[in-house]
């Protein structure tokens, strides 16, 4: 069914698309080890899946097809020291391959808190044990209003990188990254804002973004998270013709003023999905993600869906 759509006309595949929330697709199947939180994915040149989830020293999973995910060993099997200052675990990995390498941007954390930071590691197989740390990106501290947690790095066309990250506060933030250190580039120490909920409650987190059809496109996660069958995250997202913004939604609000259009949200069993990260694989983008199994006492699993870009807009199926 997934590749049938991909081969349908635009117009045939628009009028199979979901037009409610109720009409969400569900995850497609995966099998094996997949109780995970905010999971990101890449495939290895060899064919393989590669997938890092928060926890511990960040927890990783495996598979060859994409439907059986067998669990490893942490990416760090010893905790590097300086995350004492901040929390035991990390949290919302993001792994990208450049230059040769595997990179792995990650936060360490305490729940609700804005003493964070945000780390960098580095492998050249991107497998358990094999990551070198590379120490603290960037921090924000109690009095910080913003949040230096869930980090995702894009590098333009141009070879620019950069860094979104953040949650709640002042809403998702970014910054321009030197490719050299994998860490802030020092001429350019401006901190932008890319999405915010300046009325109501807070909650915008977990940014993402690729480029697709001409537009910057940032994903991110809505409400409340991490409560099990009573969580409310849903996964948003909002375009600009610059990566560094302004994005708006489908309806023309800016995401720093509460805007973003739906992308996945809760049905039936499948409860809060988000924590998102997306992927390029050979039948198509993915959206990656955890939800809360209605059926399992809302346990955290893993969610894969295709995203069908044809109307202009990313819509899972």
């Amino acid at each position: 069914m997934r590749r049938t759509l991909l081969a349908l006309p635009a117009a045939a595949v628009l009028a199979l698309l979901p037009s409610t929330a109720s009409a969400y697709p569900n995850p497609g199947r995966v099998t094996g080890d997949t109780v995970v939180h905010d999971p990101t994915m890449i495939r290895t040149s060899g064919g393989r899946y590669l997938l890092y989830a928060t926890g511990g020293g960040l927890g990783h999973r495996t598979s060859a097809d994409r439907i059986a995910f067998t669990a490893g060993g942490d990416a760090f099997t010893t905790k590097p020291s300086w995350w004492s200052a901040y929390a035991t675990e990390a949290w919302a990995p993001d792994i990208s391959y450049h230059g040769g390498k595997y990179l792995m941007y990650y936060a360490v954390s305490t729940f609700g808190s804005n003493k964070s930071a945000i780390g960098l590691a580095g492998s050249t197989t991107g497998l358990p044990g094999s990551w070198t740390d590379y120490g603290v990106v960037y921090t924000s501290t109690t009095s910080s209003d913003y949040n230096a947690i869930d980090p995702n790095l894009f590098v333009d066309d141009n070879g620019t990188w950069w860094l979104s990250f953040g949650s709640w506060w002042t809403g998702i933030k970014m910054i321009r990254i030197d490719p050299s250190t994998g860490k802030q580039l020092a001429s350019d120490t401006t901190r932008r804002s890319l999405a915010a909920r300046p009325t109501g409650t807070r909650a915008v987190e977990a940014p993402y973004i690729v480029e697709r059809n001409g537009y910057y496109y940032l994903f991110a996660s809505y409400d409340t998270c991490c409560a099990g069958t009573g969580s409310t995250y849903k996964v948003k997202v909002g375009r600009a013709t610059s990566v560094t913004g302004p994005y708006y939604d489908k309806s023309g609000v800016a995401l720093t003023n509460n805007g973003g259009t739906p992308v996945l949200e809760s049905h039936g069993s499948v409860i809060g999905p988000g924590g998102q990260s997306i992927m390029n694989d050979a039948d198509g983008d993915l959206i990656v993600y955890h939800y809360y199994d209605g059926n399992d006492n809302g346990t955290p699993k893993l969610g894969i869906n295709l995203l069908n870009w044809s109307s202009g807009w990313p819509v899972a199926y």
